[in-house]
């Protein structure tokens, strides 16, 4: 049986490896390791698999709601969910008609006015104003019967950040946990953990807060890449090894939320800085792919849920942060 490295899967599918490996940690598809291959593999029925999980995320379906649809081989698990996310779906056209209807009347008034000025009194009728108010401003443009290539346009039209935040890291001190090689998120995530238990960090310090970032990248020419927590601590307190302690300077950045396993909103935060605001432009570091470029992914939460021992789940949230300064003028 022909087996597709995961590195080709990730091109193929426009998915990150990352993501390949958190859907195989939920349950959701199965690869394989040849003995001696440093690359994950996956044969026919795990890319069936995915190609069934790419639509259904395409389409809006949550992760719990595609596992439960996999899971189960009868329609009526696929149809109850589907119902749901019509129902969603349709509320938000309905929402986007009202708007379109509302711009075009403003459109109407405004064109009326010789002298194109905004009358306060537009502006301020109470019909508009309850309507805008009840408004849900999520698009969507999705059409029946639609083909696997303008379901992926469709998604892409979709995939436009509008609720970037500027937001300022404070320069702290951190324990740093760093892992190279098969899983490395996994195996740094168990040396912080261990550090964390240890050390019960979150009752001296329950503002800490959790850092990651790929060291290094991925690359074509290495089997296996690199990652780096860190979380922030107290100047004072020891970090026994394999931890380093490390200072970090802080900055000002673009944070977009995530819920883990949708790493390829990356490249939308990236667009948004890079093309996408007339204010902000990149202040990414020059290192050759080792640090991700000064790129970090917080994890929200992190040492709260472990303390608490919260399950983990696909609600994880993660704020991606760009780092950013003002444009010169």
């Amino acid at each position: 049986m022909e087996l597709v490295t995961i590195s080709e899967v990730s091109r193929f599918f426009q998915v990150t490896t990352r993501t390949l490996r958190y859907y195989e940690q939920l349950g959701l598809i199965e690869s394989t390791k040849k003995e001696g291959y440093a690359y994950r593999t996956y044969d026919h029925p795990s890319l069936r698999r995915l190609r069934q999980i790419m639509i259904l995320r395409k389409l809006g379906v949550p992760l719990r709601q595609v596992a439960t649809i996999l899971e189960h081989e009868d329609a009526s698990t696929a149809i109850d969910v589907f119902k749901e996310r019509v129902e969603q779906v349709t509320s938000r056209i309905e929402s986007l008609a009202t708007i379109k209807e509302i711009m075009m009347k403003l459109i109407e008034e405004l064109e009326r006015n010789d002298e194109l000025k905004i009358k306060h009194d537009i502006l301020y009728d109470e019909t508009l104003l309850r309507e805008i108010e009840s408004l849900s401003l999520t698009c969507l443009d999705l059409k029946e019967e639609k083909s696997m290539r303008d379901l992926n346009k469709a998604a892409e039209k979709l995939q436009v950040l509008e609720n970037v935040r500027i937001v300022h890291v404070p320069p702290c001190t951190v324990a740093a946990s760093h892992y190279m090689g098969e899983n490395p998120e996994e195996h740094a995530g168990e040396q912080l953990a261990e550090f964390l238990q240890k050390s019960q960090l979150y009752t001296t310090k329950p503002d800490a807060r959790v850092y990651g970032f790929n060291h290094p990248n991925p690359s074509n020419e290495r089997p296996y890449y690199g990652y780096e927590l860190w979380v922030t601590i107290p100047e004072d307190i020891d970090v026994p090894a394999p931890l380093v302690k490390k200072q970090c300077s802080g900055g000002l950045y673009a944070a977009h939320t995530i819920t883990l396993g949708n790493f390829h909103e990356w490249k939308l935060l990236s667009d948004w800085v890079c093309h996408d605001n007339p204010k902000y432009e990149p202040n990414t570091l020059v290192d050759n792919g080792e640090f991700m470029g000064g790129l970090l992914e917080e994890h929200l939460n992190y040492v709260y849920h472990f303390q608490m021992s919260w399950p983990e789940s696909d609600e994880h949230q993660l704020d991606l942060l760009f780092p950013i300064k003002l444009k010169k003028s």
